[in-house]
């Protein structure tokens, strides 16, 4: 993609070129260290317009960039706050045991400081809303050609936010959760439940914990995992490793127990030239560190694992520039290992 845009950088029209380069200055976009992202944007859209797209095409690219826009300003104020993202289903009565413990749950995460976000519907979504409060929720609710009701918690909040596109309204599910809490439900949980699982076990997403719930009894996860096991595991469509990027539970406070314990050293991981950089609260010991060379040889291409110190590309994150680092070259692949060794971290 880079080349490709550079390319017609390159050979584009010159007072195109001067037009775009003033417009950034005046927007202030020539300083910032995107700029060069900026410019890539403009002209995407400069060729898009050379091409002149048919209109439902320029719609979906409209309609999609309004919608990033909007949802980017609004949640730049939450972005110091951990989050949890709820699926589950909008059909379930309210006093159902399932929606009792989503009320449960979000309410536990609000006490400790998390936002709860939802598809802002009812059902599981007003539950979780419910026991958290309208401070502490966020609502990211679709627009279908028929009416779905906001739930009364975020439908006067600052933190509702209505997407056109499916496709948008589930990059902001997954960008901005810290973690994810799966409930019951139809085609759309289960839909959003392979989604994110595909994104984490191809290291599109940032590796966060998921935790399928189950009320006491009920059997719906485990007849899931059931069908996975026999399905896709024997058939060899995945890992036997991928299974640990989920975990099933069946009460509020083991939930947030599991979330909780995620960040208990682990903070969060960047890619650093070829390392990959596990940014911790604590370092680790050093008889840990030996465990880990040892116990995940098989995921580190090179050189093993070391502790190390904030490096200069990581500058634009002063708040952690102090965290002490795990570094180490990802062989890549298998990211329910490198869940495993998040975990192993969070004994330290």
């Amino acid at each position: 993609m880079e080349n490709f845009l550079e390319r017609h950088w390159q050979v584009g029209r010159p007072e195109l070129r001067e037009k775009l380069d003033e417009l950034l200055a005046l927007t202030g976009g020539a300083k910032s260290a995107n700029a060069a992202l900026y410019r890539e944007m403009l002209w995407s859209l400069i060729r898009l317009i050379q091409e002149d797209i048919d209109r439902w095409d320029a719609k979906i690219t409209s309609h999609a960039l309004r919608e990033l826009e909007h949802a980017f300003t609004t949640l730049r104020q939450y972005r110091r706050r951990r989050k949890v993202t709820v699926f589950g289903s909008s059909r379930i009565i309210s006093d159902a045991s399932e929606c009792r413990l989503a009320e449960d749950l979000g309410r536990l995460l609000a006490q400790h400081g998390f936002m709860v976000i939802t598809g802002a519907g009812g059902g599981i979504m007003h539950a979780a809303h419910r026991g958290a409060g309208q401070e502490h929720s966020l609502g990211f609710h679709i627009t279908l050609p028929f009416e779905q009701a906001v739930n009364p918690v975020v439908a006067e909040s600052g933190g509702l936010l209505a997407f056109r596109f499916f496709f948008t309204r589930k990059l902001f599910l997954a960008k901005e959760a810290d973690a994810l809490v799966i409930f019951p439900g139809g085609f759309g949980t289960l839909d959003e439940t392979f989604e994110i699982l595909t994104l984490l076990q191809t290291g599109k997403s940032r590796l966060i914990p998921i935790v399928l719930i189950d009320a006491p009894g009920g059997t719906y996860w485990h007849h899931w995992r059931q069908f996975v096991e026999t399905e896709l595991l024997s058939r060899g469509y995945m890992s036997p490793h991928d299974l640990a990027l989920v975990e099933h539970l069946q009460t509020a406070t083991d939930a947030f127990g599991r979330i909780a314990h995620f960040y208990r050293n682990f903070h969060s991981m960047r890619r650093v030239g070829s390392e990959l950089r596990i940014r911790m609260l604590r370092a680790l010991p050093q008889a840990a560190l030996i465990r880990v060379n040892h116990e995940f040889s098989d995921i580190c291409s090179a050189a093993g694992f070391s502790l190390v110190g904030v490096h200069p590309d990581e500058h634009d994150e002063p708040e952690i520039k102090d965290f002490p680092r795990l570094a180490f070259r990802f062989a890549g692949g298998d990211y329910g290992r490198l869940r495993q060794l998040i975990d192993l971290i969070n004994e330290y």
